[in-house]
């Protein structure tokens, strides 16, 4: 079965250094390579995001664009430019507008919803969403609970994402961590409309045997497994692991327990080559 995790993280960001003390990942680009290929990951989608100082996500004054702490990335390594709606103006936009037509990596944006105090429907995000829909490129937006607590949780549930779907019917959508703990709500926002997509990433965060332990509750499971469940359309639902905050094999056995079999295939790979559709390096 072919893996491509479509959200996962590169960054000196101390949030993320912090977190793969936790899931006791090696946070450095051998071991990303490393874990990637002892699971069998063909390709990935790194969200960017910056700090200009350690502990400041989210951080007012980060340059945008945001993009990954790395001086050559894979090929099979692609990129969601992170925006930072405070540093975003005419100069900024076409500078990414310069790196789109010449980075054929860059397959979409990253909003910070939540730790970014500004609705995502907000007039500030839309040249990032007219750029998107004019380049056939897909916004991944974080939704649900936010990994800081100086983040505002009205700004990053999955509800708010309804409204923008409607106002930008040309722009896909990806909501990433299913919403979570809303995960009812993302589901029916992703039912609702043809241009909203889950990714399942960053559901759990920590080690291999917290992860099982998450496994073994089926209370637990079922919070997962149930938006999926009323949803009933796994071609809307993308595999990521927001690595390094899991193991990736013990994160991908997790995500196979929330996803049928028969959507294996979809889930864990197709799903992520037709949405962002800039990931071209891959046929169906």
């Amino acid at each position: 079965m072919k893996i491509f995790d479509a959200h996962m993280h590169y960054s000196k960001v101390q949030k993320f250094i912090d977190a793969a003390v936790l899931s006791g990942v090696e946070y450095s680009f051998d071991g990303y390579l490393a874990e990637r290929e002892a699971v069998g990951i063909v390709g990935s989608i790194c969200m960017g995001l910056v700090e200009s100082e350690s502990l400041a996500f989210p951080d007012n004054n980060a340059f945008t664009p945001m993009m990954p702490d790395l001086d050559e990335r894979p090929p099979d390594m692609y990129v969601c430019i992170g925006i930072n709606p405070h540093t975003l103006n005419d100069d900024v936009l076409r500078c990414i507008r310069a790196m789109i037509k010449e980075d054929k990596g860059i397959v979409g944006f990253k909003i910070y919803a939540g730790y970014y105090h500004y609705f995502i429907h907000d007039d500030v995000y839309a040249p990032i969403y007219k750029l998107a829909a004019e380049y056939g490129l897909t916004v991944a937006i974080h939704t649900g609970d936010t990994y800081s607590e100086n983040g505002l949780l009205e700004y990053s549930h999955p509800l708010t994402a309804d409204r923008l779907a409607v106002m930008y019917r040309d722009t896909q959508f990806v909501l990433c961590h299913m919403g979570d703990p809303w995960i009812m709500d993302a589901c029916e926002v992703a039912y609702k409309n043809r241009n909203v997509f889950l990714d399942i990433s960053g559901l759990l965060a920590g080690g291999a045997a917290h992860i099982k332990d998450v496994e073994n509750r089926p209370l637990a499971m079922q919070h997962y497994s149930q938006g999926l469940v009323y949803l009933n359309n796994y071609k809307k639902v993308l595999f990521g692991t927001d690595w390094p905050i899991v193991p990736m094999g013990a994160y991908v056995d997790f995500c196979k327990k929330i996803v049928p079999d028969s959507a294996y295939d979809d889930v864990f790979w197709g799903n992520a080559v037709r949405v962002y559709r800039g990931i071209m390096n891959y046929e169906l």
